[in-house]
């Protein structure tokens, strides 16, 4: 069990992440904060199921934040994997997993 892990990351911009209380592969809050370099419309999205009880994104022009209650733990290792094979930022990313299962 870990009280709190935290992870920065440079990728399109610059992300924030913290985990706190992590059982296994579940957290009781996940947060992400980030700041990028592409601009996007404003939106929220609220989600619940798919491995979490509660999830809300949302996005204003550079700024986003992300903020799952009692959820999968983030994999720390399939997002190394990325930054590894992809350093180049021309670099399209798909997301296809990335939860430690």
């Amino acid at each position: 069990m870990n009280l709190i892990k935290f992870k920065y990351r440079e990728d399109f911009g610059h992300e924030w992440y913290v985990q706190i209380l992590n059982v296994r592969r579940k957290s009781l809050l996940q947060l992400s904060v980030s700041w990028n370099d592409e601009k996007s419309w404003p939106f929220i999205q609220v989600q619940s199921g798919g491995g979490t009880i509660l999830s809300v994104l949302f996005w204003a022009y550079k700024f986003g934040f992300d903020v799952d209650f009692l959820s999968r733990t983030w994999s720390w290792d399939y997002m190394k994997e990325v930054d590894d094979v992809c350093t180049d930022k021309s670099c399209s990313r798909e997301f296809v997993g990335g939860f430690d299962d």
